[in-house]
């Protein structure tokens, strides 16, 4: 095949398997602006309309409080670029003026101020094979590129005196490496290309400057920064004085590293370190306090557990007991940083469907939000100084926009509309809706109404099931783009539930743990109970139902269907659909054993996996099933759809199998989350609607 968009669809013919393969670059260009014009004409919501959404995350305040630097992204689909392109963008904090302050061909991501507030330090590939540190001025100019790092840089941080920035970016790779790819003389140990992340230290010079080479600031057996997407927060700190840094690393760079996780601090002069955290826990996110005493950091159960706990500990910079601080309602929260007099430590973290920001007094233990429900808070920082905090926000009806406010008093002001040129479509209206579980606990979930509800008639219902099984499904905007566009479903008259049942985040560790031993069991009564309530409330057809989700959405979506019959169609996104098989292939072989107590060859396990599988049961299927799964996924290899693929053909059951090269657990290129949410969309109008 050529360089063309190909998707590949799969079909059994007697005992041959047949895989046909499209080239629909130039196809769903032509889809793209018909949807696009046909939605215009209609005035609803469409997959390619909602591709106009503009997320905004990494909102930082300057060190001053008068500006505000954050990352819009936008898609972007021209002749062969199909891509989410993210660029720097900068605002007064009183809401008056913004402006986009990065215009490169590739993306611009983590924007963070120098102390003076004369720069920021922005992570670009800007025509390079790698991403290197830029650094942009405040008062105007082009951004010129610091760093000449030999793999790509990950973070980046300013010392307190702006004369330097410490960066973390892995060892590169042999200097023989590509000729040996060329040479066809490449074998490859498992492993061999895992190289671990290094810290380094560069000198910002005085005026703008060349690239130049960073020195590796110590020698080091770990991986800093780790390679887990557990911790999303900084893994570097420097102290106030400047004379260290704390840091986070893993024994080996891999996302199943992570529960290894601990923290050392490094003398900059010297380049020596020394253990700070390291225990059987998880401990991540250094955090110094401004007088540089004290460090605050995360810390899990030990040993930690995939459906974890964490919560904020404080330990003397210097040495000495450390303390826990009190344990917030989800015990998953994540840092915001400092107060500037050192007595407040700000963090967010998920109550239900909705994200808070709290402060927490370190003295005192006494904690307080300081949003409430109602929106989602995403990605808070507290400036340099301690005396701002920066965070995006929205709701089902508003779209993300980036939000700044002093700390003392918080009165936050909007400082973005990015999302302002939105298409003005009617949305379906979501509620909040709590049914009970069968064992009596209450369950909670979102239901989004069709557009043109009239109460008393009864509408398809769609379920949809998150992923995790410790994900959360929030109150986010519903015409962001994705695999399954709520905005698009409600526009065509769905009304759709996205359900939280045991084993999600947002409602305690108590309830995230209770599907221990238990997938397929409690949680999917959970589900079933919440469509029952749907239909009791005279909303949902019984008739005409559909299931749908995305890796243990996924999951919980095959399990569905060896279960009922009472569905009309599904969909499939990266399931898991064999707990054995999966163990074995997955990038992440420590997360089923985490929950099921134990390996699938230990102590009778085997069966208990096989009866956890929908590969156990799938004989029972006859829903008519649509497969998507990405081609390069090692979270969850395609192997896992082609497995109830061919068992559903050999069945007689309905089914397409639809493979997405080149794409990784979650689909990332524009067109083809196009593509997802048509055939999705498409799928369910043959079967729910057309199948009553």
């Amino acid at each position: 095949m050529g360089s063309g968009l190909y998707i590949c669809a799969y079909s059994q013919v007697g005992a041959e398997k047949r895989r046909k393969c499209r080239d629909l670059t130039p196809i769903l260009a032509f889809a793209a602006v018909a949807l696009a014009a046909d939605a215009g004409a209609q005035g609803k919501w469409t997959p390619a309309e909602m591709l106009k959404y503009r997320p905004v995350s990494d909102v930082q305040v300057s060190p001053d409080g008068s500006r505000v630097a954050f990352v819009v992204g936008h898609t972007v689909m021209e002749h062969d670029k199909s891509e989410f392109r993210t660029q720097i963008w900068l605002a007064a904090s009183n809401g008056k003026s913004s402006h986009q302050a990065t215009f490169a061909e590739q993306a611009s991501s983590r924007p963070r101020w120098s102390p003076d507030g004369r720069w920021i330090s922005t992570l670009s590939k800007r025509g390079d094979k790698f991403a290197n540190i830029w650094l942009l001025p405040t008062a105007g100019g082009e951004a010129w590129r610091l760093t000449d790092a030999k793999s790509d840089v990950t973070q980046a941080a300013w010392s307190p005196d702006g004369k330097a920035l410490a960066y973390i970016a892995a060892e590169p790779a042999p200097e023989d490496k590509e000729r040996r790819e060329r040479e066809k003389d490449d074998a490859r140990v498992v492993g061999s290309d895992d190289r671990p992340g290094r810290l380094w230290l560069i000198s910002v010079p005085a005026e703008t400057g060349g690239a130049h080479v960073g020195k590796q600031l110590m020698s080091f057996p770990a991986s800093v920064g780790g390679a887990s997407d557990r911790a999303p927060g900084d893994s570097l700190s420097w102290s106030p004085d400047g004379m260290t840094i704390a840091f986070a690393h893993t024994a080996r760079p891999v996302i199943d590293d992570w529960p290894s996780s601990d923290i050392s601090l490094v003398d900059v002069a010297t380049g020596q370190a020394r253990p700070f955290a390291h225990t059987g826990a998880s401990e991540t996110e250094p955090l110094y306090s401004p007088d540089g005493r004290s460090i605050a950091y995360l810390v899990t159960d030990d040993p930690p557990r995939w459906a974890h706990r964490r919560w904020i500990r404080l330990a003397p910079a210097d040495g000495g007991p450390a303390r826990d601080l009190p344990r917030p309602f989800d015990e998953d929260p994540q840092l915001s940083g400092w107060s500037a007099d050192g007595a407040t430590l700000y963090f967010s973290e998920a109550k239900g469907v909705y994200d808070l920001l709290y402060a927490l007094d370190v003295r005192t233990g006494a904690t307080r939000p300081i949003t409430g429900a109602g929106t989602v808070v995403n990605g808070a920082n507290v400036n340099a100084r301690g005396t701002w905090i920066g965070f995006a926000r929205q709701a089902p009806t508003d779209p993300i926009e980036a939000y700044a406010s002093p700390l003392a008093p918080f009165s936050p002001v909007r400082v973005s509309s990015v999302n302002a040129g939105l298409p003005q479509y009617a949305l379906g209206q979501t509620r909040v809706l709590t049914w009970t579980g069968d064992g009596g606990q209450s369950i909670e979930g979102l239901l989004t109404l069709p557009v043109g509800y009239v109460a008393g008639r009864r509408y398809p219902l769609l379920l949809v099931v998150h992923g995790g099984p410790a994900g959360v499904y929030r109150a986010t905007y519903i015409a962001a783009p994705g695999p399954y566009p709520v905005a698009a479903f409600a526009a065509e008259g769905y009304a759709v539930l996205r359900a939280n049942p045991r084993g999600s985040s947002g409602y305690g560790a108590a309830f995230r743990q209770a599907n221990d031993r238990d997938w397929g069991g409690g949680d999917f009564r959970d589900l079933m109970a919440g469509v029952d309530e749907v239909i009791a409330m005279g909303i949902a057809d019984p008739d005409r139902l559909g299931v749908m989700g995305w890796s243990y959405g996924g999951y919980m979506t095959s399990w569905t269907i060896t279960q009922t019959d009472r569905f009309k169609a599904a969909s499939v996104g990266a399931g898991v659909t064999d707990l054995v098989s999966f163990t074995g292939t997955t990038d992440i072989p420590s997360f089923v054993p985490d929950y099921f107590g134990g390996e699938f060859w230990a102590g009778g396990n085997f069966e208990t996996y096989r009866a956890h599988s929908a590969m156990g049961h799938v004989a029972s299927v006859k829903t008519p099933t649509l497969i998507q799964h990405g081609e390069a996924d090692v979270r969850v290899p395609t192997s896992q759809g082609y497995e109830l693929f061919n068992a559903l053909k050999r069945l007689g059951v309905p089914v397409e199998m639809v493979v997405y090269p080149r794409q990784p657990h979650g689909v990332r290129e524009p067109r083809l989350i196009l593509d997802l949410g048509m055939r999705n969309l498409a799928w369910m109008e043959k079967y729910v609607k057309g199948g009553r």
